[in-house]
């Protein structure tokens, strides 16, 4: 069944409802999935007067209720197979359900899961246990065995787990009691202390209490703070959790709604689903900017160095991309701590997400950024490193393959993936989400990891998908209405120019803007062939007389093509603009055109007469006949709102025009001068050569790329800030779209001129669905059977969906993208030489 606009909006408004409503609320604890192992901690608490029974009855009737099917509790981090995360809160909640006397069927399926898999998983996993399991699994082994759980262990799986408490007892000797570098440092596990003997005092405890009463916002810990201290604060924070998550408590309380907002951001955008949600993206960013304006970093903050640089890099980049004034110490200010950046050059692999946050924040450094710079230099430098590795031990949070996406980043710029791409490649590789690294086991926000959500994306790239093959028939009749893909010279790019505007465009849903860019493309690379490979000068003179005249009377052949579509195309969009209450653009529009293909003979008389430019006369023309600000000037007068009419005027390009200009003809010009030497076309590079005779042709080929860096970044500039007056996002974000495009095309090789390179990623834009199956529901089962000391009682269960994913595959092919961009040719000359 084709998804349609209709089931879009109905799930949308659902979103809006069910999940936005929840960030309004702020109650953002509704977004962490429970944790088995800190809610058993929470319902072994004895009630201070009925000692016989649990203060928080609610937790243990959540365990007797939550018993995942095949008898374990927990979160894995291995999609739909079990591994160790869940065996401390299997066995944590057997000994609860065992210390109250309940939950005799959870504890027969809990003991089978754990004699039959338990020996297996060790044995997987025995030679890279993270830190949190050494410290945490033994302790609930002996938590077992003192509560007379009887685990039958064999003696290959007693050698692992003696190992294992020689390794606890390892951290324990070499770890600081409170160590910033963790998130979690030792004291947070105060509830695991006892059996491994390790004594703190309750001066100890109390002095490390956070205001809101707890031990490092952790329940478990802070139960057993509780127990050992009957501090009331404690117990003001854990009734206080209790009332604000009755179903099941999570590792952590409170969690950063900040840092929680900014990942439903990111999710969102990354999926391709922006522009359903503008108003609640705005909100949320309005609100943490805000909270940005008045935080200063200071050392003191480095309690947990992980959380606050994946945060703040996060931040940065969310904020510059919508055009907020944001400082680049915001993130950057690791760099001025040489503590911080040892800790990183010899820990990367466990700060590979942080790393990979860092960046991607670095994408969008403007050129006098010095600290941007230098963060990106060393990210990449610690990630090239990540991504030799086979497997990453994350100590923070666990993306679906993290190496892939950091492959991705180091190989393929931003600028040179399709958004449209982009956004398939996040819903492939989202099948489960990511995992936040919690205290004992793992945890998700749901808000990110939303079925719905997914659901929404999936349906909205199909129904992409079939307006874009919808438009791609319509334009492929078009052309060969007018015989545009018959010309018998040149080359046919149809497809690949309604590819690149379709996948590139932040406008998923204006079929208007993307058939005139297509077409207008479509049209220039005719018209530049004919004048590079088929026209005579003196068919080519009569063709430039007839355009400066707008009359085609006496033309024939391809001359007479080329101007009866042109004129047709320039009526088209005029009258258009006309029927929608704009003024009569015509002659505007007719200007721009005409300028174009006078700088195209302009190019081809220097060609043929062997005439070399200067570097200023060669740019003066260059840029105007590679043609982008056509694409975007043209269309951007149907964007709404749309840009002032007197915007559209020959010679009168603004300055994000003009750098879009620039650094499409040289990202053209790198790629193209040995095509260019073998025709006798001029090209930026064999000038610098020729000029320049000491020089190799690598050294021009890196002279312009040190240009294009420049020229780039200017635009980017333009781009992200308000630096251009008062012009419209999505008028920029068009500049960038066309400038992504060329960037993609050009990037490291000219793929405009193959005949069958991007035929995948025509494939996946187009016509393949994205590989990802949506959950399948079942209901778990309604009720256990408990057993009391006083006789046997039922406890009513909860329901609660669970969720099922099917594997897929990743293509592993770099996805590509889009975008346009020029300079002031003067200034451009001057830093040329």
């Amino acid at each position: 069944m084709e998804p349609s606009l209709a089931s879009i909006h109905a799930l949308v408004t659902k979103l809006k409802k069910n999940l936005f409503s929840k960030v309004k609320s702020e109650n953002h604890q509704l977004f962490v999935s429970p944790s088995a192992y800190d809610t058993a901690w929470l319902a072994m608490i004895p009630h201070p007067v009925e000692h016989n029974n649990p203060l928080f009855r609610g937790c243990l009737e959540w365990l007797v209720d939550n018993q995942k099917e095949e008898g374990y509790w927990g979160e894995s981090g291995n999609g739909d197979l079990p591994t160790i995360d869940v065996l401390p809160p299997t066995i944590a909640s057997m000994v609860v359900l065992r210390k109250w006397g309940v939950g005799a069927t959870n504890i027969e399926k809990s003991l089978k899961f754990i004699n039959a898999n338990m020996v297996d998983m060790l044995h997987d996993q025995r030679h890279r246990l993270p830190r949190w399991f050494s410290i945490v699994f033994p302790a609930t082994i002996e938590l077992a065995e003192s509560s007379g759980i009887e685990l039958n262990i064999c003696d290959y799986t007693k050698s692992m787990i003696a190992e294992i408490s020689n390794q606890r007892q390892q951290i324990l000797c070499k770890e600081d009691i409170v160590d910033k570098w963790k998130n979690f440092p030792l004291l947070a596990y105060l509830e695991t202390f006892q059996s491994a003997k390790y004594d703190v005092d309750q001066e100890t405890i109390i002095k490390h209490l956070s205001e809101d009463g707890s031990l490092f916002q952790s329940p478990s810990a802070t139960a057993q703070a509780y127990i050992s201290t009957r501090n009331p604060k404690c117990l003001k924070y854990l009734m206080s959790l209790v009332e604000k998550c009755p179903n099941g408590v999570p590792q952590k309380y409170p969690i950063d709604q900040e840092l929680v907002e900014l990942s439903m951001v990111d999710q969102v955008q990354r999926l391709g689903l922006s522009e359903y949600f503008s108003d609640e993206i705005d909100h949320i960013l309005r609100k943490v900017y805000r909270s940005y304006l008045v935080k200063e970093y200071s050392p003191e903050d480095n309690r947990f160095i992980a959380e606050k640089l994946f945060k703040d890099s996060l931040a940065f980049r969310l904020f510059r991309t919508h055009g907020y004034n944001i400082s680049p110490s915001t993130f950057c200010w690791f760099l001025h701590d040489n503590e911080i950046l040892r800790h990183l050059e010899h820990n990367y692999a466990q700060f590979s997400s942080v790393l990979y946050n860092v960046f991607k924040a670095t994408d969008l450094f403007f050129y006098e950024e010095n600290d941007v710079h230098d963060a990106r230099s060393f990210s990449r430098k610690l990630l090239q490193k990540i991504s030799t590795m086979k497997n990453v031990d994350d100590n923070f949070v666990i993306f679906p393959n993290l190496l892939q996406m950091i492959f991705e980043e180091l190989n393929t710029p931003w600028t040179a993936r399709l958004d449209h791409l982009d956004h398939r490649m996040w819903i492939e590789q989202n099948k489960e989400g990511p995992l936040w690294i919690g205290k004992a086991s793992f945890y998700r926000l749901s808000c990110v990891h939303n079925m719905e959500l997914m659901q929404l994306a999936l349906q909205n790239y199909k129904f992409k998908q079939l307006i874009y093959r919808n438009e791609l028939e319509e334009l492929k009749r078009w052309s060969k209405k007018w015989g545009l893909s018959e010309m018998g010279f040149g080359r046919e790019k149809t497809l690949y120019c309604y590819f690149a505007v379709s996948a590139s465009t932040c406008l998923p849903h204006d079929s208007l803007i993307r058939m005139l860019v297509a077409k207008s493309a479509i049209l220039i690379t005719v018209a530049d062939d004919f004048f590079d490979m088929r026209g005579s000068l003196e068919e080519l003179h009569f063709l430039i007389d007839a355009i400066n005249r707008w009359d085609g009377e006496g033309l024939s052949g391809p001359s007479k093509v080329i101007f009866d579509v042109l004129d047709d195309l320039v009526r088209d969009i005029t009258n258009t603009l006309v029927l929608r209450g704009k003024i009569d653009l015509t002659e505007d529009f007719r200007s721009l055109w005409k300028e174009t293909f006078n700088s195209w003979l302009t190019e081809t008389t220097w060609g043929r007469s062997g005439y070399i430019p200067s570097v200023d006369e060669y740019l003066q023309t260059s840029m105007i006949s590679i043609a982008t600000h056509i694409l975007v000037l043209t269309s951007s007068c149907f964007l709404n709102p749309s840009i002032p009419e007197n915007k559209v005027k020959p010679q009168k390009y603004e300055n994000i025009t003009q750098s879009l200009m620039a650094t499409t003809r040289l990202l053209n010009d790198i790629q193209s001068y040995q095509k260019e030497q073998e025709e006798g076309t001029t090209n930026l590079v064999l000038l610098h050569f020729n000029q320049n005779p000491d020089a190799s042709m690598d050294h021009s080929i890196s002279t312009v790329k040190r240009l294009l860096d420049m020229k780039r970044n200017e635009l980017l500039k333009h781009v992200f800030t308000d630096d251009d007056g008062d012009f419209p996002n999505q008028w920029k974000h068009l500049h960038l779209s066309c400038f992504k495009v060329f960037q993609m095309l050009f990037n490291s090789s000219n793929l405009y001129d193959t005949e069958s390179e991007l035929q995948l990623d025509i494939a996946k834009a187009i016509y393949v669905s994205p590989k990802h199956e949506l959950p399948k529901c079942t209901k778990p089962h309604t009720t256990f059977q408990a057993v009391s000391k006083e006789g046997n009682v039922m406890i009513s269960a909860r329901y609660h969906d669970q969720y099922i994913m099917n594997n897929h595959r990743l293509s592993k092919r770099p996805m590509r993208n889009i975008s346009p961009k020029v300079l002031n040719s003067t200034m451009f000359g001057l830093c040329f030489i």
